[in-house]
C-alpha cells in the first residue's frame, strides 16, 4: 500500500466488508481479459459468499480461474470546499468455488436474506424451497484482506488510540 498512513487493521477491513451493500468482483475472462461485476455479498467466516444465475460470463471466468480480486466501499463523503473524497474501504483476494452441498447453500442464502431483507424472513423457507433449484451460490475464500480510510476525525481517533 503507497499511503501507510490510511492502512487499516484486517478487522477494521472485514469491518468494511460486513457493512457494505456492495461489492465489486473482478475476475479474469477464458480469454485473458479483464471483466468486474456488482454485487451483493455476505461474509461467513473467511469466505464471501453470493448468490447468482446458474450460468454465465463471470461464472465461466471462475471456473476457468478461480483467483478474484473484491473490493468494498464503506463510508464515502465529499466535503465542501475541500476538493477530495473522504473513504473507507477493503479490498480482498481469493479464490472462488462453486457452492454443491444443499446445507451450505441454503444457509449462504439465509445469511444473505438477513443482510439485505431481515424483515422478510418468514418468507424465507417458502422462497429457497421455490428457487434452490435455479440459483447458484458461490463462495470465495479469503487469502488477503486490506483495509484503507482517510477520514480525518477517524485518524485523529487511531492515532490517539494507539499512543493510549
Amino acid at each position: 500500500m503507497r499511503r501507510r498512513e490510511r492502512e487499516k487493521t484486517r478487522e477494521f477491513a472485514l469491518s468494511i466488508i460486513d457493512k457494505s451493500a456492495h461489492m465489486v468482483l473482478a475476475v479474469t475472462g477464458e480469454d485473458g481479459a479483464p471483466y468486474c461485476v456488482p454485487l451483493s455479498p455476505v461474509r461467513w467466516d473467511d469466505h464471501i459468499y453470493f448468490h447468482c444465475a446458474l450460468e454465465g460470463r463471470k461464472l465461466d471466468a471462475m471456473r476457468s480461474e478461480p483467483r478474484v480480486c473484491m473490493t468494498f466501499v464503506g463510508d464515502a463523503q465529499v466535503p465542501a470546499g475541500r476538493f477530495t473524497t473522504y473513504y473507507e474501504s477493503a479490498v480482498a483476494f481469493g479464490r472462488a468455488g462453486e457452492v454443491t452441498e444443499e446445507g451450505e447453500m441454503v444457509e449462504a442464502l439465509r445469511r444473505l436474506c438477513l443482510k439485505y431483507c431481515p424483515e422478510d424472513m418468514e418468507l424465507f423457507g417458502r422462497e429457497v424451497r421455490r428457487s434452490l433449484p435455479r440459483t447458484g451460490i458461490w463462495k470465495i475464500s479469503l487469502d488477503e484482506v486490506t483495509g484503507k480510510s482517510n477520514f480525518p476525525a477517524r485518524r485523529e481517533r487511531a492515532a490517539q488510540a494507539s499512543v493510549e
